[in-house]
């Protein structure tokens, strides 16, 4: 079975360095973040070895960030081979995967192309969600534009999954409601 480990479900390791706003967006969700090698000084290349083993050592059913292309703020992303051998260190650890495809497009000119790591992904079966933002791609950087995708493996998770985000999401556009009325 996979699934967030009940032990580890405050915490989402993320990639050194990420964007500046990871952190405190996964703070005042309540989550704890570490971190996991990815950028490499020496010669500005991916720390695939280093990441590799870092996800390797986190606890079972760990929450892992990635990029999905044009990783922030370095630019440098995985090859295809090297996706592939995130992705099976992810499913061997049975980790749960959040994707941020914040610049798709921008990393090769191709938006299907840069969403090859996602599709990777899903075609293994893995659990993940995609955070995916329209705002700078779509040139609609102000309105904050985007869409978060789940990736449920049956019809009863799709209704955990439902349910929950129902309960996060109500409140927030109920204050929103009567913001824009009061």
């Amino acid at each position: 079975e996979t699934g967030i480990n009940a032990e580890y479900m405050g915490n989402v390791l993320i990639p050194k360095p990420t964007w500046a706003n990871h952190i405190p967006v996964f703070r005042d969700a309540g989550l704890q973040s570490s971190e996991y090698r990815y950028y490499r000084a020496s010669d500005c290349g991916l720390d695939i070895e280093g990441m590799l083993e870092d996800i390797k050592n986190a606890p079972d059913g760990t929450i892992v960030m990635l990029h999905a292309c044009a990783h922030n703020p370095t630019g440098v992303d995985p090859t295809i081979e090297q996706w592939k051998e995130i992705a099976s260190v992810i499913k061997a650890k049975n980790h749960f995967t959040f994707f941020d495809t914040a610049y798709q497009g921008f990393a090769s000119g191709d938006p299907v192309r840069d969403a090859a790591p996602v599709r990777m992904f899903a075609d293994e079966g893995l659990p993940l969600l995609a955070c995916q933002s329209f705002a700078k791609n779509f040139g609609l950087y102000g309105h904050r534009a985007g869409a978060l995708h789940f990736l449920c493996q049956d019809a009863d998770e799709v209704k955990r999954v439902d349910s929950q985000l129902k309960i996060l999401v109500r409140p927030m556009y109920s204050a929103l409601i009567c913001l824009l009325y009061t």
